[in-house]
């Protein structure tokens, strides 16, 4: 697996962050929509990687600076033919080698309480993130869950 940083013009990388971007604000209640457009996306206190297996594009992710040592995932996405087969663990696990090397010292991360973002909440608590209280600009929001994990 390779990771190539902040790729957004490459066609593969647009394309599948704008069918994210779609596709969460379609699931998503006006108002508890989180997700970032390509232009939020480069914002200096964000870093992002896109993830290939061999030529193919398996994945997303970004890591925000919401502190010195606080970092909050987004974006992370995987491609459609790599879904539902484990992939999701190695973006998770590429974010925090990342966030590691970058002095990060706790991750939060916000997503969907909806039926859709089940399997998103299932793979952070195999990662050992634990519920938490909203962080940064977030509030208390049912259609929201968010979690933390130390490092």
């Amino acid at each position: 697996m390779k990771s190539i940083e902040n790729n957004f013009d490459d066609p593969l990388v647009n394309d599948l962050l704008i069918k994210h971007f779609i596709e969460l604000r379609s699931v998503s209640p006006e108002g508890s929509t989180h997700v970032l457009d390509i232009p939020g996306l480069k914002d200096p206190s964000i870093k992002f990687w896109s993830l290939w297996e061999e030529n193919e594009l398996m994945g997303c992710g970004a890591l925000k600076f919401l502190s010195e040592n606080h970092g909050e995932f987004k974006s992370i996405r995987i491609s459609d033919k790599f879904r539902g087969k484990g992939h999701g663990v190695k973006i998770i696990q590429h974010l925090v080698v990342e966030a590691k090397k970058l002095n990060i010292k706790k991750l939060s991360i916000e997503t969907g309480s909806g039926d859709f973002f089940a399997p998103a909440r299932k793979l952070f608590i195999k990662f050992g993130f634990k519920p938490s209280e909203p962080f940064a600009h977030y509030k208390i929001d049912p259609n929201s869950c968010y979690f933390s994990l130390n490092l």
